[in-house]
């Protein structure tokens, strides 16, 4: 069996997927695609032209909610959706709230335009930018930091997709520097500390930081 993941490899979404698999020590290729220059062909594989998208054998599968259950199905170990019902819902929405909610405020404002349009030479509002991110955010890391509460993990006592999907927006936060108030939301702070120096997530943000470095370095003016 053959697995590439196509993708950028800053993207969150990508991230969630990568991690997913070294968890379950599934051996991939990377084809990076940018989301901003897709080859003329994309939507072939994906009608809505996003990424990532997951080639296994022949076989392409889109979306990475769809391709981290994928995975989780034929890889069952170690086990990322709990088999309980009640958990597996809170874990799926957990990831929608990553996806649909944390990602436009954070990945596709701070993120986006602090490292993405910033290193391209793409002008933008700074002061938009942080007026939209200090009236996106506060409800979402309100919840978060009461769903969290003194518990290391957002769902039972062991690391599931639910973290992977809120961890990896969160890093693309913090390369947007982008950090929830350790004062105003204390439970959420320490909870992604405590993960990003982890075995799990540490090497995606060194490698995601050194990336971000020499791109910002390379930016026009």
């Amino acid at each position: 069996m053959s697995f590439t993941v196509i993708g950028a490899p800053l993207s969150p979404f990508v991230r969630k997927v990568h991690i997913t698999m070294q968890l379950k020590g599934i051996k991939f290729e990377m084809d990076p695609v940018s989301p901003f220059d897709l080859p003329e062909d994309y939507q072939k594989i994906n009608p809505l032209k996003r990424i990532p998208v997951l080639k296994h054998d022949d076989q392409h599968i889109c979306d990475s909610a769809v391709i981290c259950r994928y995975l989780d199905d034929i890889h069952v170990e170690p086990r990322l959706i709990p088999t309980d019902p009640s958990l597996q819902a809170q874990t799926g929405w957990l990831e929608k709230f990553a996806d649909y909610e944390l990602a436009p405020a954070v990945s596709f404002t701070a993120f986006r335009h602090r490292v993405i349009y910033r290193s391209a030479g793409v002008p933008f509002d700074e002061t938009a930018i942080d007026a939209l991110i200090a009236e996106k955010t506060p409800p979402l890391y309100a919840y978060l930091n009461q769903q969290i509460g003194d518990n290391d993990f957002l769902v039972g006592k062991e690391l599931s997709l639910a973290d992977i999907a809120v961890v990896s927006q969160f890093i693309n936060a913090s390369l947007g520097d982008e950090h929830p108030d350790k004062a105003r939301w204390p439970n959420l702070a320490h909870y992604l500390s405590s993960h990003f120096i982890s075995d799990v997530f540490a090497p995606s943000i060194a490698n995601a930081r050194k990336t971000v470095s020499k791109m910002l370095a390379k930016a026009p003016g």
